[in-house]
């Protein structure tokens, strides 16, 4: 079980011992108590469903595990903690300046954190000077050996290419890029980096003005990010329903979907990326 379990698993119990609950009182009417015992134990990770339940019970904030992972671009772990506190704050500038710094690129030690290196080039790049910029960088994080075997960091890098074709306006290489990014995706190991794979493809058929495809991208990412137990993205993904649902004016949708958005924002305090 991973750090995100174990650490909601140490909040959550710390918390109902504080509020003076049994296991028995906080699992009533939500799950069964050998179930709570598991997930205080972390031996299960909540989906989003039960986890929202648990938290309103016991009016937990959960703002400070919900976060994925950022990835290493070096062995130096300061030059790491710098690449993440940009990232999390979406300091794009900043980020770019970083990592131009020659002793950022000396660092630089590996295939894995050179196409770390380049992913997040390519991110900067995309937020501060355009399209052609991002998308040059991001095609040298897909260069080395990785693209074979695609790691989530690949696949990250295909998805990306695609949300620029489509933001390009060139819908046949944005499709041949996303069906990459997707590809045997059920036969790699799970981490949370990957919900972003299903929201950057809806929001690229959102830019196409697809919006079928956009609405059926979108419901993939909220099963795919519940079926592994994660909350990572599902504040997003329900504002992005909530516009496509308004963009193909089906009303009951938008409305519902804007409920879940704003109730899971409140509950993981969730940053919602609405400049698209």
């Amino acid at each position: 079980m991973g750090t995100m379990a174990t650490d909601f698993s140490a909040i959550l119990k710390q918390t109902r011992h504080q509020q003076h609950l049994t296991q028995k009182q906080l699992a009533s009417g939500i799950c069964s108590q050998p179930m709570l015992s598991a997930i205080e134990h972390g031996r299960y990770m909540p989906n989003a469903q039960l986890l929202i339940a648990l938290c309103q019970r016991l009016k937990l904030s959960l703002d400070q595990i919900s976060l994925a992972q950022n990835f290493n671009i070096s062995a130096n772990q300061n030059f790491d903690q710098t690449l993440n506190d940009l990232c999390n704050q979406h300091h794009y500038q900043q980020l770019l300046t970083f990592l131009a710094q020659d002793s950022v690129l000396a660092s630089i030690q590996t295939d894995q954190q050179t196409q770390a290196y380049y992913y997040y080039l390519g991110v900067a790049k995309l937020h501060t000077q355009g399209l052609t910029a991002a998308k040059e960088s991001l095609q040298l994080s897909l260069a080395g050996p990785g693209a074979q075997n695609p790691t989530t960091l690949t696949r990250l890098g295909q998805a990306s290419l695609g949300y620029i074709a489509a933001a390009e306006n060139l819908p046949q290489t944005a499709a041949k890029n996303f069906t990459l990014a997707v590809k045997a995706l059920a036969e790699t190991n799970y981490d949370a980096n990957q919900n972003v794979l299903f929201y950057l493809i809806a929001l690229g058929y959102f830019k196409l003005n697809q919006l079928q495809a956009s609405l059926d991208w979108v419901n993939q990412g909220i099963e795919f990010t519940s079926d592994h137990d994660s909350h990572y993205l599902l504040a997003n993904y329900y504002y992005l329903l909530a516009r496509v649902a308004q963009a193909s004016a089906q009303s009951d949708l938008q409305l519902e979907a804007s409920q879940r958005q704003t109730f899971i924002q409140d509950l993981f305090h969730e940053k919602i990326f609405k400049d698209f």
